[in-house]
């Protein structure tokens, strides 16, 4: 009985808190989430009469909301300005899916009053038809105008308005083509290239990874990197990554001799006190311990060590000024290592973790054109993460 009172109180402890806050959201003006909230609450048990607060909040809110949005309308209406018809046409969506919300809840009863609440809908559909073909008109002719300069900037802010206007009203005229041309023309493409300052030869391998900007993932909306120049294209940046140093330490062999020293467990052994009689428990069982036995190896280890560093640039150039923007040092480094080991004595002696070394055999040293690939690779990472926190042009 305690539960069911509990559970009582706390739901009408949750229904006040509810119809107090839609109270104050209608106090504040915000009247579209006073209706969101109402209706979440009348989506289940509406008729009951713990709902009816709500079905009262729900007829103000979509009363005041309406009124405010017409007003709105109508003043947009009489000042004609015709950048305002994107908020003419989205209050008219307002207006329409408001009521879309409150249809699947009707009719709703409003019980001291014996009567249902009063919810006057309207049909916008003609409003919405020419708010919207007028609006598309105004983005059109807009964003033709904004396309007939030489402004990279204003060929983003018609692709901007061509795809709003793509997805109020797909296939309006040739809206299609307009975006991709607005694309194009909006923006900047970047040649990139490598040069090549060092003594050695850069395998073409390497020099095609870097360049692959398909893989690095770094072409955004309005930068494009080409690795090769197309033609019909007239690049506005170049990025040069300048290899300045190679170094690639001869191969080594590294050897070293030690000695290794362990107790451990060799079985278990009868227990035998200092008279040399076996120990026996309460049970007259005799007490067995572990066997500890000292052993030892000797261990042979070899590292075989071959170490390649790359230093590079990279240059920001800004091709119509033909000036440096920025540059950027970068160093990478790959280290090849392979350590194994053989022994004489018990292999046990050694740490568990050497164990592996011993199943090691020698292998074949890398030559330099793979070790400068491998560099290469966190090379790439790194060209990466300056181009993704170094953006050409916001």
């Amino acid at each position: 009985m305690k539960k069911i009172t509990l559970l009582l109180f706390l739901f009408i402890l949750v229904s006040a808190c509810g119809v107090k806050q839609i109270q104050n959201l209608l106090s504040s003006g915000n009247y579209d989430q006073a209706i969101e909230n109402a209706v979440s609450n009348l989506r289940t048990n509406k008729d009951k009469k713990g709902k009816q607060d709500y079905v009262y909040l729900l007829e103000e809110a979509f009363a005041k909301a309406k009124e405010r949005d017409l007003n709105s309308i109508n003043l947009l209406a009489k000042d004609a300005n015709p950048a305002q018809l994107e908020k003419m046409y989205t209050m008219y969506l307002q207006l329409n899916q408001r009521q879309e919300t409150i249809k699947p809840l009707l009719p709703l009863k409003l019980l001291r009053e014996g009567r249902n609440a009063i919810f006057p809908f309207d049909n916008y559909n003609d409003q919405i038809i020419d708010s919207k073909n007028a609006l598309s008109g105004y983005l059109y002719a807009n964003a033709k105008k904004l396309m007939a300069t030489t402004d990279k900037m204003n060929f983003r802010k018609a692709y901007d308005d061509l795809e709003y206007l793509n997805q109020i009203n797909p296939n309006y005229k040739n809206v299609i083509q307009l975006l991709q041309k607005a694309q194009f023309k909006g923006s900047d493409y970047v040649s990139v290239y490598t040069k090549n300052e060092t003594n050695m030869i850069i395998p073409v391998r390497l020099q095609n990874d870097l360049l692959d900007f398909s893989t690095l993932g770094l072409n955004d909306k309005w930068t494009v990197y080409h690795s090769n120049k197309q033609k019909g294209i007239d690049y506005d940046y170049g990025m040069v990554i300048n290899f300045r140093q190679i170094f690639i330490s001869p191969e080594q062999i590294k050897e070293r001799e030690f000695v290794k020293e362990r107790i451990i467990k060799d079985g278990v052994k009868k227990l035998i006190d200092a008279n040399g009689k076996e120990v026996v428990d309460e049970k007259g069982k005799v007490v067995m311990v572990d066997n500890l036995k000292t052993v030892t190896a000797r261990i042979y280890e070899f590292r075989q060590f071959k170490l390649c560093q790359i230093t590079a640039k990279i240059d920001y150039l800004n091709l119509r000024s033909n000036q440096l923007l920025h540059s950027f040092p970068i160093s990478s480094e790959f280290i090849f290592e392979n350590i194994y080991a053989t022994y004489k004595g018990d292999r046990r002696a050694s740490d568990d973790n050497y164990y592996s070394y011993f199943d090691r055999n020698p292998v074949p040293f890398p030559n330099s054109e793979q070790m400068v690939y491998d560099t290469g690779e966190d090379l790439k990472a790194k060209i990466k993460d300056i181009i993704s926190r170094n953006r050409f042009r916001n």
